[in-house]
């Protein structure tokens, strides 16, 4: 009746059902775990081995709580496709996928046509629950994707660019003909943004509550939607631009360019923090991936390029075009040019994208847009005809935290939602590339060179320092007051002479300067460039 033995395991005496979940719990344990851990028997410093054993013992628990979390907090787990034999999951159709997922998941399988209107433009909320259309011929809309009911549409009349989901569902901007709108989810006109001018791109950071836009004109502004704030507005000097992402990691905007470049902007710098070339010719469209770390271009010579931003070098090089690019919350990588979207995944974790899924929508559509939604395997499509929903197992993340993003959320959990992300709001000052610096100590400064009177001073300090050094007593003869005078002269000059030989160097430095412009003046700037280049060594 489950006596304990006496040298028995306590794990022996367990339930069958309990064992397995305290080895399932094992496993997920080692997954957390940061390496084997030190051998501390080694170490002869007392003080240090028990540092090292507290801090051992700190990251077993961490490591146990992030099991236990996992297990009991996260039950769903997400799945790819996976292909017997020879099959390809490329091949795999969107009605084969259908006929087998459950009714809930079949619902976000639809095609809206909306020709009159198109081309289409999509933007998700960060709960995946709601999705702003935007039709270049005026056609604004709010659909609820879980009901799949419409909130508010509406026709401005007039051309609409793009569309951004500001903090919630309860606003949205729209890039229209002449100026950004901001409108609320009832459909009435908030505020109009004439400073921005005549907008192409939008892109809201929801951690900072700023609102980023670039004009046809190649200027980039940044507006706190707090206060109404014009905090930064920058001429990027490199022309027009339809190519703009924020880094969800560090908050950083990246433009494309005509030129292949990439730049990466903060709102308190006007000059960009980074500028690449990435590729030949002009940037067709970029993403970034969640985490941040990477980014994806595509470029007019038909290759999609997968960057590693922490080092700025490429990683991969993907044979294809593509129009408009996005990543997934688990790291899927869709393309979409002309009628067809590709699907990349790295599914052996080393950065390596493959192909995973394509799609094919009707012969003649352009597709103008992709958006993987958030929490759900779905990717929105905005094309010439209207736009569609299809399936891509394995895209969203299987689990959502009501911290974080709750679709499910009531009306006052999104009050205290508002309320607690303004105040956690964060001042522009923390868009940097690396905002791990942020809490650090910043380093010294280099030493500056000491000024003349400074230099003067401490010759003048080491010369009184050697005048007061004490001369020892030696044998009868090599005592003498002449001999003594002499020594004190040459300490005096050992003193003064690395003070010497330092205003030399620079006194060397500075005419070597002077012949050179000298010789670059002796001819006329016109004829500078006909002037014989000296032999050098």
């Amino acid at each position: 009746m489950g006596a304990k033995q006496e040298n028995g395991d306590p794990e022996d005496i367990l339930p069958p059902t309990e064992q397995e979940l305290s080895h399932e719990l094992d496993m997920k344990v080692k997954k957390y775990l940061r390496g084997e851990g030190a051998d501390l028997e080694v170490l002869k410093d007392k003080k240090l081995k028990g540092q090292l054993y507290d801090r051992e013992s700190l990251y077993g628990k961490s490591a146990k709580a992030a099991a236990k979390t996992e297990k009991w907090l996260l039950p769903s787990e997400g799945g790819y496709l996976e292909a017997e034999g020879i099959e390809k999951t490329w091949r795999i159709k969107q009605d084969t996928i259908g006929r087998e997922v459950d009714i809930s998941s079949a619902k976000n399988q639809y095609d809206i046509v909306l020709p009159d209107f198109g081309p289409y433009t999509l933007d998700f909320t960060s709960s995946g629950r709601y999705m702003a259309a935007a039709g270049r011929k005026g056609h604004l809309a709010v659909v609820d994707t879980k009901n799949m009911s419409l909130i508010k549409e509406m026709q401005v009349r007039e051309t609409v660019r793009d569309v951004v989901f500001l903090h919630n569902e309860l606003f949205f901007a729209a890039a229209q003909k002449k100026y950004p709108y901001i409108y609320n989810r009832d459909g009435v006109e908030l505020h109009c943004l004439k400073e921005h001018g005549a907008v192409t791109r939008l892109q809201f950071l929801k951690n900072h509550f700023l609102l980023a836009s670039i004009n046809k004109f190649g200027q980039l502004r940044y507006q706190d939607v707090t206060m109404g704030e014009m905090i930064g507005n920058f001429r990027t000097g490199l022309g027009r631009t339809d190519v703009m992402q924020a880094n969800p990691f560090n908050g950083v905007v990246a433009l494309g360019h005509s030129g292949g470049t990439v730049s990466m902007w903060k709102p308190t710098s006007a000059v960009p923090l980074v500028k690449m070339l990435c590729h030949p010719g002009p940037i067709t469209a970029m993403a970034f991936h969640p985490d941040g770390h990477l980014m994806a271009t595509s470029g007019k010579e038909k290759k999609i390029k997968i960057w590693d931003v922490r080092k700025f070098e490429v990683l991969q090089t993907i044979r294809g075009h593509a129009k408009t690019l996005d990543f997934s919350q688990k790291g899927l990588l869709a393309a979409g040019t002309g009628s067809f979207v590709q699907v990349f995944g790295d599914f052996s974790g080393s950065r390596n994208y493959s192909r995973y899924m394509g799609h094919s929508i009707v012969k003649g559509y352009q597709i103008g847009k992709v958006a993987f939604r958030p929490y759900e395997d779905v990717l929105g499509i905005g094309h010439s005809m209207g736009w569609s929903s299809i399936l891509i197992p394995g895209s969203g993340e299987p689990n959502f935290d009501t911290w974080l993003a709750n679709p499910f959320e009531t009306t006052k959990q999104r009050r205290e939602k508002e309320i607690h992300s303004l105040l956690d709001k964060l001042p522009p000052e923390t868009i940097m590339l690396d905002p791990s610096k942020i809490g650090t100590v910043k380093s010294a400064k280099k030493k500056e060179k000491p000024t003349k009177k400074e230099m003067e001073a401490d010759m003048e300090a080491a010369v009184e320092a050697a005048k007061g050094t004490a001369i020892k007593k030696k044998t009868k003869g090599k005592n003498k007051p002449s001999k003594i005078a002499v020594k004190k002269k040459e300490i005096v000059v050992r003193a003064k002479k690395p003070f010497l030989d330092q205003q030399m160097k620079e006194e060397e430095k500075v005419a070597k300067k002077k012949q050179k412009i000298s010789e670059e003046i002796s001819l006329p700037t016109a004829l500078q460039r006909f002037a014989r280049k000296k032999a050098t060594a």
